[in-house]
């Protein structure tokens, strides 16, 4: 698919097929008012007919002046006194006093024009509940905001609990996002939320490319798609839709199928997150290394987060789990390529792979005998019932009070029950995907780093838990990257290419350069090679760029140093230069002329 859209002929086709679903859509928002306003057509054609035989019997109807001849209103003077008749304003000013033939035309106009407002504003204000109406309005007016942005905003297809935690991890980092969901509710919950900034949002089906183009997709500043809608059938049109209308676009979607996920790479190169297989490849790393997971989930929460407590899993033993769903499935995988043994309990009769099937309830104390807890190192709850895997934990621990815990949560709202249970392994699917998304899309240095972490040995992952630990405290504070080039860092230019330049050197203070920075290197990216925690002896090279976890003040500090010369000055050779150019010419005046110098001297 890149090969195929990497072409000259084909690049073309698709700007211009992202311009036609463009137009397309752009003309929709813009004219279907003006097609509902054709309702309004009949009220209006009633108004006009009154109002023009109003004026016209009054020009028609003769009047009579002071002398008692004959008079006519001229075309003007009719329209002039319709006017504050027929809209109720009863100005009273005639030319002269009416006949009674024309008092009559006018009291039957009164009549006719009461009728016809009434008709009018009734039908105007049937309109304004219209609920296609409504729709109409809220998609021009979205799509005038979503043209007015001019700055990078990402695109969220699907605004359930998932996408709500991606919209303000992105909004808490300064990030403009865009919303499409089916749900009316979802979108105004949008103005309710304490976002910083404003989020528009349309309550639309995103499988629609006209719906996605209206919502930015085809928009200069978009820098990247996530479908995270429940509907697996529409991330994967989604997916399909911006690769074909926007190729270069980085896309991340939500799937729970392996033939979905598949048929979405068939589509350029689409980042799919699958809870389960994720929590999977979590609990592996929690049974193999505590300190690594420790490490990957306190920095996938994000800035804020607190450091969770490391545990301490069975090593070897047998496994019991519950349920065999789409996470009994890709726990028992991944439990048996860790050698070890599986009890799988299920309501239905399966092939659970080779592991042992008990069928029946989990909740019948009968299976939970035959089940042997009591003997088991570790329970995984995995039912898609929350009371459900409450039960089987509350079981489990009281059959066996060190067993090692891991437990699905499918709804949100049952986290303080979860949290009182003392959860070793918690799943909550809304949150991983969540937080593998912000990874991605956040700072893409920060998911190199999560993916290459652990093959450095758990020994090295306590080792920076403690560093980050000494700098953050127990709370994540601020991630952010920097790039060593001449537009980010102009005052390194000189110092970069003289090959002395070390990480070390870098990380002090522009205020006391013997205190050194509170910040640490998570990776440094030079040339596609990335390095890992380097030390304060690492060379830096133009063009090298580094993920820093630090304080917010260190973060100003650093970009003090890498933009003004006067503090990179000082922090490497402990000298004060002048900043500016002012304040260096009243320093060169200031200096003693050599001869005063010596002179003073002796």
């Amino acid at each position: 698919m890149k090969q195929l859209l990497g072409r000259p002929d084909d690049d073309r086709r698709v700007r211009r097929a992202t311009f036609r679903v463009a137009r397309a859509s752009a003309a929709q928002a813009s004219a279907t008012i003006f097609l509902i306003l054709r309702r309004m057509r009949a009220p209006l054609i009633v108004l006009i007919t009154i109002f023009a035989v109003g004026v016209l019997g009054l020009t028609l109807i003769p009047g009579q002046d002071a002398d008692g001849g004959p008079l006519r209103l001229s075309f003007f003077d009719a329209f002039y006194v319709m006017s504050y008749t027929a809209t109720t304003i009863g100005f009273g000013e005639i030319p002269v006093p009416f006949t009674y033939s024309q008092r009559m035309w006018v009291t039957v106009s009164i009549y006719l024009s009461v009728v016809g407002w009434a008709y009018a504003i009734g039908s105007l204000l049937a309109l304004l509940q219209d609920r296609s109406f409504r729709s109409a309005l809220a998609l021009q007016h979205f799509s005038r905001k979503v043209s007015r942005l001019r700055e990078p905003f990402l695109l969220i297809a699907g605004h359930g609990r998932t996408g709500e935690l991606v919209g303000r991890s992105f909004d808490r980092l300064g990030r403009r996002c865009v919303v499409l969901d089916l749900d009316q509710e979802r979108i105004d919950r949008l103005e309710l939320g304490s976002y910083v900034s404003d989020v528009p949002g349309l309550a639309a089906d995103a499988r629609d490319a006209g719906h996605l183009a209206v919502a930015g997709l085809g928009h200069p500043c978009c820098e990247a798609v996530v479908a995270l809608t429940n509907d697996e059938e529409a991330n994967l049109t989604i997916v399909m839709a911006a690769a074909l209308l926007r190729p270069e676009l980085p896309v991340i979607a939500r799937v729970t199928s392996r033939t979905i996920a598949e048929r979405m790479q068939a589509f350029g190169s689409p980042s799919t997150v699958n809870a389960f297989d994720r929590f999977g490849d979590h609990l592996r790393l929690a049974l193999r290394a505590p300190a690594a997971y420790q490490l990957k989930t306190w920095l996938e929460s994000g800035p804020g987060a607190e450091l969770p407590e490391r545990g301490a899993p069975p090593a070897t033993g047998r496994w019991v789990v519950f349920g065999y769903g789409r996470l009994g499935r890709e726990l028992v995988t991944d439990l048996r390529a860790e050698g070890l043994e599986v009890t799988v309990v299920e309501v239905r009769p399966t092939d659970a792979d080779g592991a042992d099937v008990l069928v029946g309830d989990g909740s019948d104390p009968w299976v939970l005998a035959q089940a042997d807890l009591d003997r088991a190192v570790g329970v995984v709850a995995g039912t898609d019932n929350d009371t459900t895997n409450l039960s089987l934990v509350a079981a489990a621990r009281r059959s066996n009070p060190t067993v090692f815990v891991a437990v699905r949560q499918n709804r949100p709202a049952n986290a303080p029950l979860f949290a009182a249970m003392e959860i070793d392994a918690l799943l909550v699917p809304t949150e991983v995907v969540a937080h593998e998304v912000y990874a991605q899309l956040s700072t893409p240095l920060l998911w190199r780093f999560l993916r290459e972490m652990p093959g450095l040995g758990e020994e090295w992952a306590e080792r920076m838990v403690h560093r980050l630990t000494e700098v953050c405290g127990t709370r994540l504070q601020t991630l952010w990257k920097v790039r060593l080039t001449a537009r980010e860092a102009p005052a390194l230019g000189t110092w970069l290419v003289s090959g002395g330049a070390t990480l070390g050197a870098l990380l002090r203070s522009p205020e006391d350069r013997d205190e050194a920075l509170h910040a640490v290197a998570l990776v440094v990216l030079r040339q596609g090679i990335a390095t890992l925690a380097p030390d304060e002896d690492f060379a830096l090279r133009p063009g090298d760029e580094i993920l820093f976890a630090g304080r917010a003040a260190t973060r100003r500090a650093l970009s003090t140093t890498l933009v003004v010369h006067g503090a990179l000055e000082y922090v490497l050779t402990g000298r004060r230069v002048p900043s500016s150019w002012a304040w260096r010419k009243l320093s060169q005046n200031r200096r003693p002329s050599p001869d005063a110098a010596a002179g003073g001297s002796s």
